[in-house]
């Protein structure tokens, strides 16, 4: 080995992260750094390429099934994003997250390899969960309290307007007055509530899309116990129904999650106390189909074909008044075509609103 080939090697192996070249035309591993040892303890490098079967035998068998698939397209010399895998080398064992970059060269001989890196990405991917499983329960926390505030104020703004109908005959202008301070101050406060609401959700829109391998079962279920948590403030009762436990998706959870609050959230607008809203999720072959339906007083007819147009004409406050922008279903849309996906409703009035999101199922995706 010449002096700059050992030099590098050395560098290599004194980096925390594993490099390997692997030789696809030979089914080979020529390299592999010293991480290899410390990231798989059980592992020897010397015997990486007899080990891999065992190696892949480390990964559940839907993340079998993708890591399959992503490099079957990067052999074929296809574009594949990085890699994130779970590993569990026993049902016991605490779950750990590994990112795999790879690329693809021919050598001069016409060898295909691929080479990389591979990393312990635990820490990260558990403080990105976190970090998204509390986004979620803000902005849930958010809406609830939003409508729960909203109802006294609401409740005080029309009781304002009906005493200075009823008071108008005395013709004292210090009691009209007073009145029409109050129900000015009781419509501002519930506009500034949503209007902080609104913010909230354009500013989360507008955040660089970053989809990850993410269970959406497990993350809707989540949004909806916040809610059902919150079932006294808001008067309503909240559903979550998967035929499948564990659902694993490829999509940007904080957008995606507030796409579910949105529509949660208008759900809550026009459904009367004591009404339904149900969350659903359910693989459909190639394809997984989220849905949110609630039991209110419906979309009019004429609405429904400008609902997702940008400042549609098809606002309208909801049933205490709530007012709306114009621009959620818009932004609704448009964070559903990031993800390659659609949306549509179907709605009755005064039978009930369902919302459907249909997301492409990623090959070697899918559900236990």
């Amino acid at each position: 080995m010449n002096p700059s080939a050992a030099f590098l090697q050395q560098a290599l192996d004194a980096s925390p992260q594993v490099f390997f070249v692997y030789d696809a035309t030979a089914a080979r591993i020529d390299f592999v750094s010293a991480a290899y040892e410390q990231l798989f303890p059980d592992f020897r490098r010397e015997n990486a390429t007899a080990d891999l079967p065992r190696l892949l035998a480390l990964l559940p068998a839907e993340d079998q099934q993708y890591a399959r698939r992503c490099l079957g397209e990067l052999l074929a010399g296809h574009h594949c994003d990085d890699l994130l895998l779970r590993l569990q080398p026993s049902p016991d064992a605490p779950l750990r997250w590994v990112s795999m970059r790879a690329q693809r060269s021919v050598s001069s001989e016409g060898q295909v390899l691929l080479s990389g890196t591979v990393e312990d990405v635990t820490a990260e991917q558990e403080y990105l969960r976190n970090s998204d499983k509390y986004m979620a329960k803000k902005n849930t926390t958010l809406e609830i309290l939003s409508h729960d505030l909203a109802g006294p104020f609401n409740m005080l703004q029309q009781l304002a307007e009906f005493l200075e109908e009823r008071t108008r005959s005395l013709q004292d202008e210090h009691v009209q007055k007073m009145l029409r301070i109050m129900r000015d101050t009781c419509r501002d406060s519930v506009n500034l509530i949503r209007d902080f609401v609104d913010g909230e959700f354009m500013e989360s829109s507008n955040v660089d899309f970053k989809p990850s391998r993410v269970d959406l079962v497990q993350a809707l279920r989540e949004v909806v116990d916040m809610y059902r948590q919150g079932e006294h403030l808001v008067a309503k009762h909240f559903f979550f129904r998967s035929a499948q436990p564990l659902l694993l998706m490829e999509v940007d959870n904080n957008k995606f999650l507030q796409v579910i609050n949105n529509l949660i959230s208008n759900s809550i607008k026009f459904t009367r106390e004591g009404g339904n809203i149900t969350v659903s999720v359910e693989q459909q072959a190639d394809q997984v189909l989220v849905s949110v339906a609630d039991d209110g007083v419906g979309i009019p007819p004429k609405m429904l074909p400008v609902l997702f147009d940008r400042f549609t004409p098809a606002r309208r406050p909801g049933l205490l008044g709530e007012k709306t922008t114009g621009l959620g279903m818009h932004i609704i849309e448009t964070i559903v075509r990031l993800h390659h996906g659609r949306i549509w409703v179907e709605s009755e009035e005064n039978v009930g609103t369902t919302f459907y999101i249909q997301l492409p199922l990623p090959s070697g995706a899918g559900a236990k």
